[in-house]
């Protein structure tokens, strides 16, 4: 028998088309600085209080346990109405307050309305994540970047929507955020499903290779776009021009999904077989127990040759402890030195990115560049899309070619980081927006070795919850480095000073010397963990093919 398999109607790309729209709504969080400053003078916070609430977005950014064990339990559908049922509800509740539609909200019931809304982009991007490993299981760091990277790019896409159509309102994008991303995530949710895994071929990479050059293009315009709007006035025909060219690049990833429809190039794939003959090399029991014997049988419980075997009685089965690459349950991991290694690094990389990202608005002003913080969004937009982009590619190049694991550029960029805040912390006229754009894409840089890496460590198996346990150190982080210590650092200089919005460099000197030191220790850190887990990449990666879990 030969079965005919038509290219054209593979689902892996369809849902991975789908999946970018749906990474794109999974960036609302980084929206925070740009309805920030409304919710200060409307509500009358303090700087503290902002930073707080700042905290409960990266908290609800980053809480992806719930939707990791929901992506084992649920089809991605489900999952994903939950991260809209999250949107609509949090940013309803924020949009009533800023418009003082109701008045008087209590401080805690704002700060969970913002652990909601920035939630739902933890069940949309763990959906898509996972549901795509799975689907390109060869091409995992490739995915990670394509996934997150594309959700960097959210907040040039928010921040253009914002500056040209919404006329810098900060209740209408609210009210966009409220009603757009659910209907965006209604209309995607059915595309994004777990298929039979993609192959290693040179389509594929050309299909990626595409996808990435587009998500370039788009980057490059979202932030030229920002620059001409940041030095002249746009005109509105102008603006709904360049907001129709944004959506043109957004749906490029579906040119694929069309051109396999099109333009099909079959592939016969002979699977004739009589019924007598056995799909896979037989071996006898004895056979299997003479290799036992003599040390050349590998036991792994998904041989079927070898469950051919126990169920004969020939060889007995003892369940043992899985090794590093391996599947791994959650509690398996946790008491792995190399699973704290991670989520150290990961937390003072992530970390100290989190608190740029959270004070972008008042170290823009505290550094001379007025109350305007769309040119600095759209340049840490475009870094941290960068970043999280050559975070998956690049390393995937050195993993499968020379074995190199991927916690060295977790080490390396953190060493940029170190070298940014200092920047920061000079002072330097216009070295601001250099060590913003450095810190972004080292930012993203954390993020697309992580999850990658938490994979091959620990399985494929129970990536989702692993991987969001991982996540966790980005809120701890946010907690620590942005609502401790730079929230409590920029309001004492600002009593000091007499005013509410301080400005100069000791606004935040000190926190960027803490963060300096902070980032020093995490690429140590990561040098000790990449030395630890070499022989590893050396096992699944030395023979040139990379065992699927």
């Amino acid at each position: 028998m030969a079965l005919t398999i038509k290219a054209g109607t593979r689902p892996p790309w369809v849902g991975l088309a789908a999946a970018v729209w749906v990474q794109l709504g999974s960036g609302n969080p980084y929206t925070f600085p740009l309805y920030s400053p409304t919710l200060k003078s409307v509500l009358g916070y303090s700087q503290q209080q902002i930073t707080m609430l700042g905290v409960a977005v990266d908290i609800g950014e980053s809480a992806g346990i719930l939707p990791g064990m929901a992506c084992n339990r649920f089809p991605p559908w489900a999952v994903l109405f939950v991260g809209a049922l999250c949107c609509f509800c949090g940013y309803g509740l924020i949009w009533l307050s800023v418009t003082e539609t109701v008045h008087n909200l209590p401080y805690w019931l704002l700060w969970c309305a913002h652990l909601a809304a920035a939630n739902s982009s933890a069940w949309f991007s763990t959906t898509v994540i996972v549901t795509n490993m799975r689907n390109f299981p060869l091409n995992r760091g490739t995915v990670a970047g394509l996934m997150k990277g594309y959700s960097a790019l959210a907040a040039g896409i928010f921040t253009e929507i914002y500056s040209m159509v919404l006329n810098k309102s900060s209740s209408t994008l609210l009210l966009f955020l409220t009603i757009g991303l659910p209907i965006i995530c209604f209309a995607m949710m059915t595309l994004v499903r777990l298929c039979a895994p993609a192959t290693a071929s040179e389509d594929t990479s050309q299909n990626f290779l595409f996808v990435q050059i587009a998500g370039v293009v788009l980057g490059v315009f979202l932030l030229s776009t920002q620059v001409l709007d940041s030095t002249i006035t746009l005109g509105k025909p102008v603006c709904y021009s360049f907001i129709a060219i944004m959506v043109v690049l957004m749906l490029a990833p579906l040119a694929i999904p069309v051109k396999m429809t099109l333009l099909p190039s079959e592939k016969i794939v002979d699977i004739s077989t009589s019924e007598s003959e056995p799909l896979l090399p037989s071996k006898s029991s004895q056979n299997i127990l003479d290799e036992k014997e003599n040390g050349v049988l590998q036991e792994s419980e998904s041989d079927p040759n070898l469950l051919l075997a126990v169920g004969e009685g020939a060889v007995e089965m003892k369940k043992r402890r899985p090794r590093r690459g391996e599947d791994f349950t959650f509690r398996q991991a946790m008491v792995k030195a190399d699973f704290w290694l991670l989520w150290l690094v990961y937390f003072l990389g992530s970390g100290s990115g989190v608190t740029v990202v959270n004070n972008l608005s008042q170290i823009g002003y505290s550094q001379g560049n007025g109350n305007d913080t769309t040119m600095l969004l759209s340049l840490f937009s475009f870094c941290f899309f960068v970043g999280r982009l050559g975070g998956g590619a690049i390393p995937e190049y050195f993993v499968s070619s020379k074995a190199i694991p991927r916690t060295i550029w977790m080490s390396f960029t953190q060493v940029i980081m170190l070298a940014s805040f200092l920047l920061y912390a000079s002072n330097l006229h216009g070295t601001h927006y250099i060590a913003t754009g450095l810190i972004g894409m080292s930012y993203g840089v954390q993020f697309t070795t992580m999850i990658p890496t938490s994979s091959e460590l620990f399985g494929l198996k129970n990536f989702g919850v692993i991987f969001n346990f991982m996540m966790l150190a980005n809120p701890v982080g946010a907690l620590l480095f942005s609502g401790w210590l730079a929230g409590s650092v920029y309001d004492a200089e600002a009593t000091r000073q007499g005013v509410s919005a301080c400005f100069g460099p000791d606004c935040f000197r000190f926190t960027f010397l803490v963060l300096a030191a902070a980032c020093g220790i995490g690429a140590s850190l990561g040098l000790l963990l990449t030395v630890r887990i070499r022989p590893v990449y050396q096992m699944l990666y030395s023979s040139g093919s990379f065992r699927v879990h």
